[in-house]
């Protein structure tokens, strides 16, 4: 099931989620690295967070971050834990905020994805993302996909 993010029982979670799947693959430099840290509170309190779970009181798989920007869907984190991958969750995360942000009019839907994750890549592209640019500074691809 999918869920909004509850912060007391899911932030712990959400954050080794982010430092065990989404660090290890950025190209930040550790100073640039803790600054994203401290800053992940503040990230999570301006956009929309949902959660995927077993059930609505279990504690989450994985969970996806995103905010939006007009008619733009703008996907900032997705992760699920390693035990759970390949089950779905991330497709059905996934389905979730679109179908959220196609109800209040947005009409496209952009991630960025570190150049060295060829499994998130892989599986934005199986979602209908196409690469429209390389970003060199910060070694991430930029998708989108119409909604």
């Amino acid at each position: 099931m999918i869920r909004y993010r509850r912060p007391k029982q899911d932030d712990a979670f959400i954050n080794r989620l982010i430092d065990s799947q989404l660090v290890p693959l950025s190209h930040l430099s550790p100073a640039q690295l803790e600054a994203v840290r401290k800053d992940i509170p503040k990230r999570l309190g301006r956009g929309i967070t949902l959660i995927a779970c077993q059930r609505y009181e279990d504690n989450p798989l994985g969970f996806v971050h995103f905010i939006l920007h007009g008619d733009l869907l703008y996907i900032d984190m997705l992760a699920v834990a390693p035990e759970s991958q390949r089950k779905r969750w991330g497709n059905l995360l996934m389905a979730h905020a679109e179908k959220f942000a196609a109800s209040r009019g947005c009409t496209r839907s952009k991630v960025m994805v570190d150049a060295g994750n060829a499994s998130g890549l892989s599986f934005y592209r199986k979602l209908g993302y196409i690469a429209v640019r390389y970003h060199a500074q910060s070694q991430c691809h930029e998708l989108e996909r119409t909604l």
